[in-house]
């Protein structure tokens, strides 16, 4: 069957007729009448040098969705000499490149603030007991969420567009590299201050360090979870099951939320809460996303789940 391929013109658009057409649009590919939406990638990207399959968002009709990889043409109702609509995504890189570069500046960034405090604060100063617990656990959940990348994760999308690799990684470098660091491991809870003597109750660096480990462990298993779930080379999606996922959609998160909880605690500090603040916020609308595309591809998935707080939210 012939697939014709364009591009959508702005609604509203005075020269939408203009906008959709070019030098190269529309063009037509030629497909197995049984072909799926990997193929007709592909396809375009054959004729097409520049449109990689990873540039290329595809819908059709008016739906907004993006035809996903996997699917056959005909699940979307797509027929012979029907259109549809491609954007390109621009230069992309791959997610697994990502996660290192987004983990390793936060690696950095508490090493130099720790360990060269005169260029940072012009003194220098001994840490104290609170000071060097945080920084363990700090550098331990970074360098974990390192190796979960190069040895747990299986990615169900290979890219990412180029220039998000910069907004995202600001959120790492800069609230919990940079800013954390900074204020965190600063004079003013150094080894001999009241506000350090207070914080490095071993009672409480006990708690908060018995919180977080329990988190980072449990945010572990829920990682090795979703692995087993996809095996490996395949896109394959199933409703996950086991260890807090009976309770809620997205564990990692809750997880990853009370090892955060326990810095805050630990450290009292603003620059700590803020992030805190700002990753649980974007780890709520991740979780409500994902929640609700569990409950429109799953229609057994369980109604009593919620999306990242137990019973709540």
């Amino acid at each position: 069957m012939r697939i014709n391929v364009a591009k959508r013109a702005p609604s509203g658009s005075a020269s939408a007729e203009k906008t959709a057409s070019s030098s190269r649009y529309p063009f037509a590919v030629e497909l197995p009448d049984s072909a799926t939406v990997d193929e007709l990638k592909a396809a375009i990207a054959k004729q097409v040098s520049t449109l990689q399959p990873d540039r290329q968002r595809l819908t059709f009709g008016e739906k907004k969705d993006a035809l996903e990889l996997g699917n056959s043409l005909s699940m979307y109702g797509i027929q012979h000499d029907d259109t549809v609509y491609i954007k390109d995504l621009g230069p992309q890189i791959g997610w697994q490149t990502v996660f290192y570069i987004e983990y390793f500046g936060p690696i950095i960034f508490h090493f130099i603030v720790y360990n060269f405090q005169s260029v940072f604060y012009g003194q220098s100063f001994e840490h104290s007991d609170v000071q060097r617990r945080v920084y363990l656990l700090i550098m331990a959940h970074f360098i974990k969420r390192e190796l979960e990348t190069a040895f747990v994760h299986r990615f169900s999308h290979g890219t990412m567009p180029l220039i998000n690799v910069f907004k995202n990684s600001f959120h790492y470098h800069m609230l919990s590299g940079l800013n954390l660091a900074y204020w965190v491991y600063g004079p003013s809870t150094a080894h001999g201050t009241p506000l350090a003597a207070k914080l490095s109750s071993p009672f409480l660096l006990a708690l908060f360090t018995g919180v977080f480990l329990f988190a980072e462990l449990s945010n572990l298993s829920t990682h090795i979870t979703l692995r087993n779930l996809r095996p490996p080379g395949t896109r394959v999606r199933r409703i996950p099951y086991g260890y807090g996922f009976n309770l809620v959609s997205c564990p990692n998160y809750l997880f990853e939320t009370i090892a955060w909880v326990a810095v805050a605690a630990m450290t009292r500090s603003l620059a700590s809460v803020l992030f805190l603040v700002v990753s649980t916020g974007q780890m709520y609308l991740w979780a409500v996303k994902k929640h609700k595309q569990y409950k429109r591809e799953f229609a057994d998935y369980p109604k009593s789940r919620k999306a990242v707080i137990p019973f709540v939210l």
